[in-house]
């Protein structure tokens, strides 16, 4: 356990009570992910770089041979998620690649993104980006923590899930598996990105009066935990689009079932959270003469979009 975990959690909760009547967000409508796993054959475009925060240059690595942004297997009809991130998340199988996009977008044709990332060998990797792209304030693949819609369809969530929350410890203070972090908190008990927090496993939660999805979540968070990877306006469970084309039937409205997205956390117990130590799971440096093989993305998140294959730790 964290030797600060009781002042983290309790700075969590005071979090949660703070925004939206004190219940946490579900991100499934806006700021959500959209995901796609495309076939081998799906055709490749170039991604063109939107200048949207004014830097006035292109950044190297974006573009060009082995770019980034090039050769990108998107379809057209993709829709990108709701809200001002456009996140926009590809997949494919057959290459074992992921990219990962913020403030995507198809104007004209073109598809175009403000920044984003690749991640290549994605069913060996760890899970996060390197050289500051990504789509994460954190570095890590926003994808391998969101709730999935097969997730609640099979009835249990296996891997360990994204968590945004609104006062992250300064970006100086940043915890393994996280590569950054846009924290600006200077609280003694600020939570940094990358921190992993579990539900107590000794909570009995069935005792509790949760949605289904909820109660999903808090048992995903007593095996795997949450993995806090960005700051937000409120604290929230990242979650997949359910509009894979623009006028698709949204799998959510009968997963939801009537509920609505900003109620489907209400009476999540928070305060039985536990704060797990700084740099909690972080692989021991791999020696010459080591001979295993690389950690799965799941080593970070508990379980991978990707893969969808690997136990938590």
């Amino acid at each position: 356990m964290h030797e600060r975990s009781a002042g983290m959690v309790d700075d969590l909760v005071r979090q949660v009570e703070a925004h939206y009547g004190g219940v946490a967000a579900f991100n499934v409508s806006n700021y959500s992910t959209s995901f796609y796993s495309v076939p081998a054959d799906q055709p490749r475009v170039d991604v063109a770089f939107d200048d949207c925060q004014d830097k006035g240059y292109t950044p190297d690595g974006l573009q060009g041979p082995d770019g980034q942004f090039t050769d990108v297997p998107i379809p057209d009809d993709a829709v990108p998620a709701r809200g001002s991130d456009g996140q926009l998340t590809i997949y494919s199988a057959s290459t074992d690649q992921l990219w990962e996009f913020w403030r995507a977008e198809r104007v004209d044709g073109q598809w175009q993104a403000c920044w984003g990332g690749r991640l290549d060998d994605v069913s060996t990797s760890r899970g996060y980006f390197s050289d500051g792209f990504g789509t994460s304030a954190s570095g890590l693949a926003i994808s391998g923590g969101m709730v999935q819609v097969e997730d609640v369809q099979a009835g249990s969530i296996e891997h360990a899930l994204a968590l945004q929350i609104v006062e992250p410890k300064k970006w100086t203070d940043y915890s393994w598996p996280a590569q950054r972090s846009d924290g600006f908190s200077e609280r003694e008990n600020a939570i940094p990105e990358g921190l992993r927090l579990r539900l107590d496993p000794e909570l009995d939660v069935d005792s509790l009066d949760l949605t289904p999805v909820a109660r999903m979540i808090a048992i995903a968070a007593q095996r795997y935990g949450f993995i806090v990877t960005d700051k937000a306006g409120a604290v929230a469970v990242s979650a997949e689009t359910g509009e894979v084309t623009s006028g698709s039937v949204n799998p959510w409205d009968a997963i939801l079932d009537g509920v609505p997205h900003y109620q489907v956390m209400e009476g999540f117990p928070w305060a039985s959270l536990q704060a797990l130590p700084h740099d909690y799971g972080r692989p021991e440096p791999r020696s010459s003469s080591s001979t295993s093989s690389p950690t799965s993305t799941a080593s970070s998140t508990g379980g991978s979009t990707a893969t969808s294959t690997a136990s938590g730790s």
